[in-house]
């Protein structure tokens, strides 16, 4: 009986995951056939867009639990793993009930707004309420706190009552304390305790927004607006649709093709695999939307290369780990868009600013970071010569010509006008399926619905924690910080170069404490109206954010890539923290480097006309 109890419940539990995949497919149909009905009849289809910008809520909120059944919420680490024994047991509880009771007062802001909604009467399209959409907000909390608290006991019934319990008490403070003004430093170390524990960080941001609204008596209810704001941004669907057609690439066979393409393209010796990895990694971190991806996607790969050319293996397993994070620059990066979000910036004009600064990065860290120099052969070793072939470069490229159009597709789309941001990427997703499924026959439908979950996985904990991010920015914007922040560093910084210096030191903490979307939505706009006082524009300043925020890919606490190393090659975190330290000032000095010269990101921009 137990046993039947038990499966009828991971049968109910996998729904989110069903819910959200299910949305991210009809976000995919829904924008081809807006695409394909327009030539036809002069038009899209009707309410189409708003449609597909409103399955991106139910996509963040299916997501996000489905995200933290599979343990995929972004966290600072886990110090109890540290701690070990009852110590670590404890510690973990406290993180979970923590987050739990954020969830609970985050489910009744999201009713209270969810509330007026009903009372407008707003219908979204075809007559369906706005409001039934939007109600996956308070649900979507409120089954999170449950899961999270629930993670404080054992057995079944004692999940289930923990789990409850704590939700129920963060709606009940959430309730009472509502109108009215709190202490505010008390519940900030609380929550700060709560994240160095192991809470999610979309937890810590989310309290720490209603916090701030709590102390100034203002409406809980501006929290939810602001993730509603957020997860129904018109390009926001490019988000997961890129991410999707990224992991369809990465868990079929379409690395190796690409592999052996540029391996035989610039040659199979020490410094020709050296070139190939550093640009394929950072290729693919472009596509897949997450460095940690291209770790897992081509580590297995690319090492052994490296070992059977005469590279050391530490520094093997050092140029893969911080050459998976360079790819935040290319497009279709998802950092990249999400910065032209947020910055107001048009993503076509972000899609070309970045080019140049990546190849700059790239250079930087092979010559910086001293990857080029040759090792010493192990004695007895003979490496085979291999030296660069036109012919097999040809073969190669041959093989791989489906996954060499999807650049072209991507980006072609979208800078050539024919498409808006959400339009290019639903058409390289749908490319990046029908060419694996039929091209080459590597996607079948399990292994399709394999990576549908896993964006939604991924997209669902970026966007719970871009909404509360926004939410706490939207506080700061209000309370006049950006304004403070530039009379406070004009005093301090007299001039633009040694702005750029603190900025990039700056940036480089924050992206070892913060995760990459975090710090997009919370410090963009502090920091862009201070960079524009020194006459830093946005394109320039958002290219220097995104370098600087690459460093964060390879510092702990933040740094996931070194954590996905360690998991990939089955060395210690130490191994790997120690090998990507020269990388680490490498990449520091490419983005120098941009921040010097400005026209390394506005040059192409400038004269293509964006």
């Amino acid at each position: 009986m137990r046993a039947r109890a038990h499966a009828w419940l991971a049968r109910v539990g996998r729904a989110d995951e069903a819910v959200a995949s299910a949305s991210l497919l009809l976000m995919l149909l829904i924008a081809l056939l807006e695409m394909a009905m327009r030539p036809l009849m002069g038009r899209g289809v009707e309410n189409a867009p708003i449609v597909v910008q409103h399955l991106g809520l139910v996509l963040a909120m299916a997501g996000a639990l489905a995200a933290e059944r599979h343990g995929h919420l972004s966290t600072l680490g886990d110090m109890g793993r540290a701690l070990g024994g009852r110590a670590r047991v404890w510690v973990q509880a406290f993180a979970n009930g923590s987050a739990a009771l954020v969830c609970g007062a985050l489910a009744l802001a999201s009713w209270r707004f969810v509330a007026t909604e009903i009372g407008t009467g707003a219908v979204l399209a075809y007559g369906l309420p706005v409001w039934w959409v939007q109600a996956s907000m308070p649900v979507g909390f409120a089954l999170l706190g449950l899961k999270l608290g629930a993670r404080c006991s054992q057995g079944l019934v004692l999940k289930g009552v923990w789990g409850s319990a704590l939700t129920a008490a963060g709606w009940w403070l959430a309730a009472g304390l509502e109108g009215g003004t709190l202490p505010m430093w008390p519940l900030v170390l609380w929550l700060v305790a709560a994240l160095v524990a192991g809470a999610p960080v979309f937890a810590a941001l989310g309290g720490l927004a209603l916090a701030l609204f709590w102390q100034d008596g203002l409406p809980l209810a501006s929290v939810a607006l602001s993730h509603y704001q957020i997860t129904v941004n018109p390009s926001l669907p490019a988000l997961p649709l890129f991410t999707l057609a990224g992991l369809v690439f990465a868990r079929t066979g379409a690395a190796a093709r690409i592999g052996q393409l540029f391996v035989a393209l610039m040659g199979g010796g020490v410094m020709g695999t050296v070139l190939a990895t550093a640009v394929l990694c950072s290729f693919f971190t472009a596509f897949t939307g997450g460095s940690g991806v291209t770790i897992l996607a081509l580590g297995g790969l690319l090492l052994p290369l490296l070992r059977n050319a005469g590279y050391p293996e530490q520094r093997g397993i050092s140029l893969v780990t911080s050459a998976s994070a360079l790819g935040v620059l290319l497009a279709p990066s998802v950092p990249l868009i999400m910065y032209a979000i947020i910055a107001r910036v048009p993503i076509n004009t972000m899609f070309l600013a970045g080019l140049l600064p990546a190849v700059v990065m790239v250079l930087s860290l092979l010559v910086f970071g001293g990857y080029l120099r040759r090792p010493a052969v192990p004695e007895g070793y003979r490496a085979p010569p291999s030296p660069p072939s036109l012919r097999r470069a040809l073969a190669a490229a041959w093989v791989a010509k489906w996954e060499m159009g999807a650049p072209v597709v991507a980006i072609g789309s979208l800078v050539s006008g024919l498409a808006t941001p959400t339009e290019s990427a639903a058409l390289t997703a749908g490319y990046a399926i029908a060419t694996q499924a039929w091209a080459h026959r590597e996607l079948t439908w399990a292994r399709l619905t394999a990576c549908l979950g896993e964006a939604v996985q991924v997209i669902g904990g970026v966007l719970v924690i871009l909404g509360m991010a926004l939410g706490l920015t939207n506080f700061l914007i209000d309370a006049g910080i950006p304004d403070a922040a530039i009379e406070a560093v004009q005093g301090v910084i007299p001039n633009q170069a040694l702005f750029l210096v603190a900025l990039t030191a700056f940036l480089l903490l924050a992206g070892a404490l913060m995760e990459i979307y975090a710090a997009i939505v919370v410090l963009v706009p502090l920091l862009l109206p201070v960079a524009q006082s020194y006459g830093v524009g946005p394109v320039h300043f958002g290219i220097i954010f995104l370098a600087a925020m690459e460093m964060g890919f390879l510092c702990p606490p933040a740094g996931m890539n070194i954590y996905f190393s360690s998991s990939m090659f089955g060395k210690s975190i130490r191994y790997v923290a120690v090998s990507v330290l020269p990388a680490l000032a490498a990449i520091f000095v490419g983005t120098v480097i941009i921040a010097w010269w400005p026209s390394v990101a506005t040059w192409l921009p400038s004269v293509l006309g964006h």
